[in-house]
């Protein structure tokens, strides 16, 4: 929360310096739902980029949470409102086509029933452990789980990346490590640092404050490169884990029958943004890279992806509860 509150700081600041532009004013509130946890990487990175959004578009933008339901919730919300260019859904490529997979009590087509806006930003996933567990790389980690099986907790937020993340990694490397499901990842960090969960799988952003703090102990990012945040944790692939890598891409999507002029609108004003120094620097401080592109990028990347993790899915019973 203290590198959310530093980014919003910056973020205020530079849109006030900001002259209005003469865009297409309106005083209809731009609603963003995020099915997420206040504070977890989606929301952080809405709330980063909601004000220089409402600058550029002339428009109050707002941030809705509505997490719970392994996204179902704030999913169904967006898709239900009124396509008419004031809801947009916050959300990453894998989450967004994984949840109708495994979800049973409400599925919706990811490519039909919302419109690709426009990516925001992408990162990788870093692997934390409490300081108690007796391990210093990830190579140890991996032996004292497989030496003490079941007697370990991994937490973290139901149906999103880092479960999926932490059930690959417990695939690849044969350890029997208890899940422990919460409502958001930001849940699971606390009840870590309370000494309930020993491993935990999120965003730099969430988690170098509590690693340069020695209250958590960093093993391995998931990204093809080291973070300059903290250049000396090793990737999963230097770890000797190719295999349990992944980016994640941030984006705003509409629902379905948002009219295409409304969809430039504001892909537009959110490329815009992302070209200013303050919005960029405020991103990577967070972890991320600025990930601008048009919408048809969007959705090709989406579609790349879906060949990636749906398999993946599907060959590790990845389920939401």
């Amino acid at each position: 929360m203290r590198i959310l509150l530093a980014a919003l700081a910056c973020t205020a600041a530079f849109v006030f310096a900001f002259p209005a532009r003469a865009q297409q004013s309106s005083d209809r509130t731009i609603r963003i739902i995020a099915p997420f946890t206040p504070g977890s990487p989606n929301d952080v990175v809405a709330r980063l980029i909601a004000p220089p959004l409402g600058q550029r578009l002339s428009q109050p933008v707002v941030v809705d949470n509505r997490p719970g339901g392994g996204t179902t919730i704030g999913v169904k919300a967006a898709m239900t409102a009124e396509p008419d260019g004031t809801t947009l859904l916050i959300s990453n490529s894998p989450t967004h086509f994984i949840s109708p997979l495994v979800n049973k009590t409400f599925t919706y087509d990811p490519l039909k029933d919302f419109v690709p806006v426009a990516t925001v930003a992408s990162g990788g996933l870093m692997l934390v452990i409490a300081p108690e567990v007796p391990a210093k790389t990830l190579a140890e980690f991996v032996a004292y789980a497989k030496a003490n099986p079941g007697k370990l907790n991994f937490g973290y937020g139901q149906g999103t990346l880092p479960q999926l993340v932490g059930e690959m990694f417990k695939r690849a490397t044969g350890a029997e490590i208890a899940n422990i499901p919460y409502k958001g990842g930001v849940n699971a960090v606390t009840d870590m640092l309370g000494g309930r969960v020993q491993m935990n799988i999120g965003t730099i952003s969430t988690l170098a404050p509590l690693v340069r703090e020695g209250k958590l102990r960093a093993l391995a990012v998931t990204s093809g490169v080291r973070n300059p945040e903290l250049p000396d944790v090793p990737t999963m692939a230097e770890g000797g884990l190719p295999e349990v890598a992944s980016v994640t891409y941030y984006g705003f999507f509409a629902p379905a029958g948002t009219p295409a002029d409304a969809v430039r609108r504001i892909n537009a004003a959110v490329n815009d943004s992302l070209k200013a120094p303050d919005i960029a620097a405020a991103i990577r401080r967070i972890g991320f890279e600025p990930h601008a592109g048009t919408p048809e990028d969007f959705a090709k990347l989406l579609a790349s992806e879906m060949k990636v993790w749906v398999p993946i899915v599907q060959t590790t019973g990845f389920q939401m509860n």
